[in-house]
C-alpha cells in the first residue's frame, strides 16, 4: 500500500484549492462547491454529492472543522468522527474532486476565496437561506437546491443505532 492514498492527495489547502480552480475556470470547466458537516457519510450524502457533481466538472466539498462542528450544535459528542478521517472518506468517493477544511461557523470566507460557478446546498435550505448566494450570483454563478433523500440523516443513523444498542444490550 503506497504510503499516502490517492484520497489525500485531494484534501487541499485554499490556496492549492484556489490554484487549482483558476486553472480549470481558464479552461471553461464549471466548479461546483458545497459544504457540509458529512459526519456520518451515509446513501444520503452519497447521493447528494453524486448530484451536486452533475451539475458541473469539479466538484469542491467544503468540511467544517471539529470545532465548527460542535459549534453548529450538531449533538453531544459530535462529531462522532475526527475531520483528518471524515476528509479522507468523502476524498476517496469518485464524484469528490477536493475537500477543503474550514474553520468558520459558515462557509462564506472559502467561498469567496475560491469563487466557484455553482454553489449546491440540500433540500433543507431555501434559495434564499443559502450562504453565499448573492456573491456566487454576483460573479455570475448559479446556485441550486438538491432534494433530500428521505430517510436518510445523520441524526436519523445515530438514533437507530442508540435504539438498537439499547435494544441488544438491554439497557
Amino acid at each position: 500500500m503506497p504510503d499516502h492514498p490517492t484520497a489525500l492527495l485531494k484534501i487541499l489547502s485554499w490556496a492549492e484549492a484556489r490554484r487549482r480552480i483558476e486553472h480549470l475556470q481558464a479552461l471553461g470547466r464549471r466548479v461546483v462547491f458545497t459544504n457540509g458537516c458529512f459526519d456520518l457519510l451515509h446513501v444520503g450524502h452519497v447521493r447528494y454529492l453524486q448530484a451536486a457533481r452533475s451539475l458541473g466538472d469539479f466538484l469542491v466539498v467544503g468540511l467544517n472543522d471539529d470545532d465548527s462542528v460542535r459549534r453548529l450544535h450538531k449533538g453531544p459528542g459530535r462529531p462522532l468522527v475526527p475531520q483528518a478521517e471524515r476528509a479522507e472518506v468523502l476524498a476517496a468517493l469518485a464524484c469528490v474532486d477536493a475537500v477543503v477544511i474550514f474553520s468558520q461557523d459558515t462557509p462564506l470566507e472559502l467561498i469567496l476565496t475560491l469563487r466557484p460557478d455553482v454553489l449546491v446546498k440540500g433540500g433543507d435550505y431555501t434559495p434564499e437561506t443559502i450562504v453565499g448566494r448573492p456573491e456566487v450570483l454576483s460573479w455570475g454563478g448559479e446556485v441550486h437546491v438538491i432534494p433530500f433523500v428521505p430517510g436518510h440523516s445523520t441524526s436519523a443513523l445515530i438514533r437507530r443505532i442508540l435504539a438498537t444498542a439499547r435494544e441488544s444490550w438491554g439497557s
